[in-house]
């Protein structure tokens, strides 16, 4: 039987190599070489390396694939106007890490080593962004209904895992006398600003929101109705996917000051589902599904280079 484009590009050793190039000719569009992001490029290269590792790792789609790491790369670039935030791209990297190690730590409730390194790299993360907290409660839910992991021990770990880049962050700032940046890191998590308020979002921002959140009702849809076909494990992870996109989901709208955080908290776990239907389903209506997605993903990748090429 012959496969439909979807699944040759899905299955294809090439896909992975072509993005990487394709993400690159991206970024030079939008002038990484005049404003010198280069360490907002280290971010997402990393950030690009730990998909990878949470595909092969733990087999998130059951035949060989690298669309996971591709699909992240296609909607990062599809999202240019987010290069230059480096705090957004260092909370998304450290968030995958931590993610990762979770993911390691399946069933196992003895498991505090790998869950307290899990949870520094939260802590990273919300160093680099402190609203990232926000999703502290929900991580610990999920370590209890989806990765089953929770345990006094694993609990303790996290908190502990949590603190640590705090003593030394906030131990340095203290040596440096920089009170005030202490102050205004935690306070800012009492801001809250007028809900639903997408005035001050360009329309290039809410284009983009628009497909990504398509791209995760189109993956969430496809894992309710296949889920099925994988095993219990993946379920319980993909199951992690989809919370933490419509929590990101809906903490954009309730305080939308911090879209580009959430859309790319929404990209990082939008990725694997989007990936997941495009690899795993074969039928013409999907191709066309698959084809209609790629074709906005790079109209709309076109437009939003040109706006943030217009705004430099």
């Amino acid at each position: 039987m012959r496969k439909l484009l979807q699944n040759r590009i899905a299955e294809s050793k090439i896909t992975m190599p072509a993005t990487t190039v394709y993400a690159v000719v991206v970024w030079l569009f939008c002038g990484i070489l005049t404003h010198h992001w280069w360490w907002e490029l280290v971010c997402y290269g990393i950030t690009t390396y730990l998909m990878v590792e949470l595909n092969n790792i733990n087999a998130l789609i059951r035949i060989f694939s690298r669309m996971v790491s591709s699909a992240f790369l296609a909607l990062t670039c599809c999202a240019c106007f987010l290069f230059p935030a480096l705090h957004e791209a260092s909370m998304m990297m450290s968030l995958a890490a931590s993610i990762l190690l979770l993911f390691t730590t399946y069933q196992n409730k003895d498991s505090a080593g790998i869950t307290y390194y899990a949870f520094l790299s939260f802590g990273l993360a919300s160093i680099a962004y402190i609203h990232v907290l926000f999703f502290l409660p929900l991580i610990w839910l999920m370590m209890i209904t989806n990765i089953m992991s929770l345990s006094w021990r694993t609990w303790i770990a996290s908190l502990l895992g949590l603190l640590t880049p705090y003593w030394f962050y906030i131990t340095w700032l203290l040596y440096q006398q920089d009170y005030s940046t202490i102050i205004n890191h935690f306070t800012a998590l009492t801001v809250f600003e007028e809900p639903f308020n997408l005035y001050g979002i360009s329309d290039s921002q809410k284009a983009t929101l628009a497909l990504v959140s398509l791209l995760a009702i189109i993956g969430i849809v496809h894992h309710i109705h296949k889920s099925y076909l994988d095993k219990i494990r993946i379920r319980m992870f993909f199951g992690f996917f989809i919370w933490m996109d419509l929590a990101a989901f809906l903490f954009l709208f309730l305080q939308p000051q911090h879209f580009n955080a959430m859309l790319l908290i929404m990209i990082l776990n939008t990725s694997p589902l989007i990936a997941h239907f495009i690899a795993l389903s074969s039928t013409k209506l999907t191709n066309i599904t698959f084809l209609v997605i790629t074709s906005a993903t790079l109209l709309l990748t076109i437009y939003n280079i040109w706006i943030f090429s217009s705004l430099s």
